[in-house]
């Protein structure tokens, strides 16, 4: 069960934010409108968790490197696994958009 709940909110193996980050991870903010217009990562893109399932086409390929975030990391974890469920095969859990500002370019 805790190896469950670890993969849930991306608490699994850590991996380097930062070089995921260099070579072009594309960052999902899952947050709403609202929140997102609120401040964001430079260079994420908003999908709201409520629509990620129809906007599936403005991922490249599911191969790529995803980075979700949301306010906290609870639907940043609920998006990763969303993703993962759908075939993306590297997604990780950032967790707080505002503590991803930190590996900004």
């Amino acid at each position: 069960m805790i190896n469950t709940l670890k993969q849930i909110f991306g608490l699994g193996p850590k991996v380097d934010l930062q070089q995921w980050m260099n070579e072009g991870a594309v960052i999902i903010d899952v947050r709403t409108k609202g929140e997102y217009s609120g401040g964001h990562v430079k260079g994420s893109v908003n999908i709201p968790l409520d629509q990620l399932s129809g906007n599936l086409k403005k991922l490249k390929s599911k191969d790529q490197a995803i980075i979700t975030c949301c306010a906290s990391g609870m639907r940043s974890g609920s998006a990763k696994s969303f993703l993962k469920s759908q075939g993306y095969t590297k997604v990780y859990n950032g967790g707080s958009w505002y503590n991803l500002r930190k590996y900004e370019k």
